[in-house]
């Protein structure tokens, strides 16, 4: 009972910190969309003050006199602290998640803790360096991996936190037969094609290419644009707006960032859909078959209206969201399917004492 308990707990706390963790990564999203991110130009202070933003008088003056050549931008400001104190709050309590889980959990599970709690540390870092490095398209792309990591770890914790036999009765459980390899294989793949398309679109955010393509589905007036530099359109070790060389960036290379990511979005479809189907024959199965299938349609629509209607914020913003919910329920899927196959193969075993 006292392990029950425990568990219980961890799993409520990595819940509730799973939650925070979404919410810093939608706030990462709307700073990064309403351009916001340079609007603090030192880290993790914000012109100089820990808490606050400049707004009188005086303070702005302080704040011209340590950065003369930033204008004071209050609003944008405020939003872009907001961000780290919630990302502080989250840092925080994935510290305190991991010392109360360690001595409460299995060793797989402890090397998840540990996981998370070096990704959180390496967020900190990233959340320095794109003030640091202006906005470096790599820094503010890893930084949304990792947001979006965090996020599905902790909630990867919570559900491997619940007890195992009350797991068999959880309405997300189901029976997979001995050797049904095409959930898993499929969950992989669909998982690591979720994971490259983030990449993706947080490579469109990072350049500012949401735009680079007008119309839908042809992109310019052609499926397939000529003449687009994929070679400057990848070169990680740039600056924003600039080539590699030092050169400005052209309108070429923000074609094959953009296109490359509509590449992506239809391999993402094509293996999620699978993935649905094998899922929907395993009648317990369906709430994340449909949870799924309802996401990938919404994003579709959301990347969709992001073009025809020139990216407004609030469409934006639930892009982004939604590209978390479906990393969140491809992880959540695929640990029930790994498990229930093992538990399968256990109990084939006549060994039932989980």
């Amino acid at each position: 009972m006292l392990v029950n308990r425990q568990r219980r707990n961890l799993a409520i706390a990595a819940l509730f910190l799973s939650a925070l963790a979404f919410c810093v990564a939608g706030m990462g999203a709307w700073v990064r969309l309403s351009d916001a991110g340079l609007s603090c130009p030192d880290w993790p202070g914000c012109y100089g003050q820990l808490l606050g933003v400049p707004e009188s008088e005086q303070e702005i003056a302080a704040a011209k006199g340590l950065f003369p050549d930033k204008p004071v931008d209050a609003e944008r400001a405020s939003k872009e602290m907001l961000h780290r104190y919630l990302a502080g709050a989250l840092g925080l309590g994935i510290l305190l998640l991991t010392i109360y889980g360690w001595k409460r959990s299995r060793h797989a599970d402890r090397a998840l803790l540990l996981v998370l709690l070096l990704l959180v540390i390496g967020q900190s870092l990233l959340g320095m360096l794109t003030v640091t490095r202006l906005l470096m398209p790599k820094i503010v792309t890893l930084h949304l991996l990792g947001g979006v990591g965090t996020f599905a770890l902790l909630l990867l914790i919570a559900a491997r936190s619940f007890s195992h036999r009350a797991a068999i009765k959880h309405p997300f459980f189901f029976t997979v037969r001995q050797g049904a390899a095409g959930p898993r294989l499929l969950g992989w793949f669909s998982l690591l094609a979720i994971v490259i398309q983030i990449a993706l679109g947080g490579w469109v955010s990072s350049n500012y290419a949401a735009l680079a393509c007008s119309g839908f589905p042809l992109c310019n007036g052609s499926w397939w644009p000529a003449g687009m530099d994929f070679v400057n359109a990848f070169q990680p070790d740039r600056q924003l707006g600039f080539r590699a060389d030092g050169g400005l960036l052209g309108n070429e290379a923000l074609l094959a960032i953009h296109m490359a990511h509509r590449a992506g979005a239809l391999l993402v479809t094509c293996l999620l859909l699978s993935y649905v189907f094998v899922l929907w024959k395993f009648p317990l199965a369906r709430l994340y078959a449909l949870l799924l299938f309802v996401i990938l349609c919404l994003q579709i629509t959301l990347g969709i209206a992001n073009v025809l209607l020139q990216l407004p914020l609030s469409i934006a913003l639930l892009h982004n969201l939604g590209a978390t919910g479906l990393l969140a329920l491809c992880v959540l899927s695929i640990h029930r399917v790994e498990k229930n196959m093992r538990i399968t193969a256990e109990r084939a075993w006549g060994n039932a004492d989980l």
